[in-house]
């Protein structure tokens, strides 16, 4: 449970500096390992950058596109001044069109970063409420769970899908996360247009830094 005064903490902060620091195209691009970083991982197109976006409350902290594995970096903010946690916006998977090339870049850029990287304090895993966890998802959970790196799933887009068929994504991915060791119990239902679960998304990533 997320104190109150967490989450007017985290608000003030959020409504503070958040900028965006630098690309890493590998390893030996990270900013130093001198502040706690939360990730943001999801399929393309789940809407990661939107999410970004109404989290800082702002229009373009993360650019979104229509175009799938648009991002092949890790792109890092930084919130607060000064500075309190990194956030890394990881690149999207399931890009189908992506030669394998891509793919197997990216695949050993994500093990390498969740694997190694000790400010790490927590992933958040977005899956799109109109599917629920999808077979790229389910990978992206064992990768996770096999780098022993805890974190959260975050519901996205949750008003494009009618309440009652929102309910039965929530309990069959509720379900799913129950099978993961790394997963954290509780869901984040959220949406970037209507701003639904913001307040309670930005208490715990500002509670998951200060771990």
């Amino acid at each position: 449970m997320i104190e109150p005064d967490l989450t007017e903490e985290a608000r003030r902060l959020f409504a503070g500096r958040v900028e965006f620091l630098k690309s890493a195209p590998a390893l030996k691009f990270l900013p130093e390992p001198d502040l706690p970083e939360i990730a943001f991982c999801g399929r393309s197109n789940v809407g990661k950058s939107s999410l970004l976006n109404a989290l800082a409350g702002r229009k373009s902290i993360a650019r979104a596109s229509v175009t799938p594995g648009r991002t092949q970096e890790l792109n890092f903010f930084e919130v607060g001044d000064p500075v309190v946690v990194r956030l890394v916006d990881m690149p999207g998977y399931g890009f189908a069109k992506a030669p394998l090339k891509i793919v197997e870049q990216w695949r050993r850029l994500i093990r390498d970063y969740l694997r190694g990287r000790q400010v790490l304090k927590r992933t958040l895993l977005l899956v799109d409420s109109r599917h629920g966890i999808k077979s790229v998802d389910a990978e992206m959970m064992k990768m996770l769970d096999e780098s022993a790196v805890g974190y959260r799933i975050v519901l996205t887009k949750a008003d494009k899908v009618k309440a009652s068929e929102l309910e039965d994504v929530i309990q069959r991915t509720e379900a799913e996360a129950r099978k993961h060791p790394a997963a954290y119990p509780q869901l984040h239902v959220t949406s970037a247009d209507t701003k639904l679960g913001m307040e309670e998304l930005r208490a715990a990533v500002l509670a998951d830094a200060q771990l």
